[in-house]
């Protein structure tokens, strides 16, 4: 099943309504859609390159309006839609840790999680579900899925195709590198 919703959101890519479909799938994913918009932002990208950052920038936009679809569910509608989308997607264990430590370190975690692989989705249910600051979650959320979408559509712009194998296989390296180095300069700072 997974595998041909991945296959029918590789095809949107080549629609002629395709940046309309990207705003769509970057939203829901980030509340209730198991496949993330990179399946669609590479292939944009490197159609058109001179697009980049447009497209990463349709992707951060509709990836925080719908992460506050995500903080809604979480914050009204948990026990009704929330811990049923967290449990079909077998989170339930990564929820109550995270639901631990959310108010001392939301700001942090949505800063990072929004970066890496972790579903998204699974960080905005929590932030609303704990009842994160909306204005924290929000200007993190910026910052986090801004950067990771605005590092695909770099990478593409300036490498082109040949960079689309690195990025499918390393992304999460490579997001998890850059986390390290700026947690790291600020608890380095924090501490001189």
């Amino acid at each position: 099943m997974l595998r041909a919703l991945y296959d029918k959101t590789m095809r949107l890519a080549a629609h002629p309504q395709a940046v309309w479909w990207l705003a769509l799938v970057s939203f829901l994913e980030s509340s209730i859609f198991p496949i993330p918009p990179d399946v669609l932002l590479v292939p944009l990208v490197l159609a058109d390159r001179r697009r980049a950052f447009w497209y990463a920038g349709v992707c951060t936009v509709s990836s925080v309006l719908g992460g506050w679809l995500g903080y809604a569910i979480g914050y009204g509608l948990f026990e009704a839609i929330g811990r049923p989308i967290i449990g079909f997607y077998h989170l339930e264990a990564q929820f109550a840790s995270f639901q631990q430590t959310f108010n001392e370190y939301g700001a942090w975690i949505v800063l990072i999680k929004g970066l890496t692989p972790i579903p998204y989705k699974l960080i905005t249910i929590t932030a609303g579900a704990t009842h994160l600051d909306l204005l924290t979650f929000s200007l993190a959320s910026v910052v986090s899925r801004g950067g990771r979408f605005f590092i695909v559509a770099v990478l593409l712009w300036y490498f082109g195709d040949p960079i689309r194998v690195f990025i499918e296989r390393y992304l999460t390296w490579v997001t998890t590198a850059v986390v390290v180095l700026v947690v790291g300069g600020f608890v380095l700072l924090r501490f001189i």
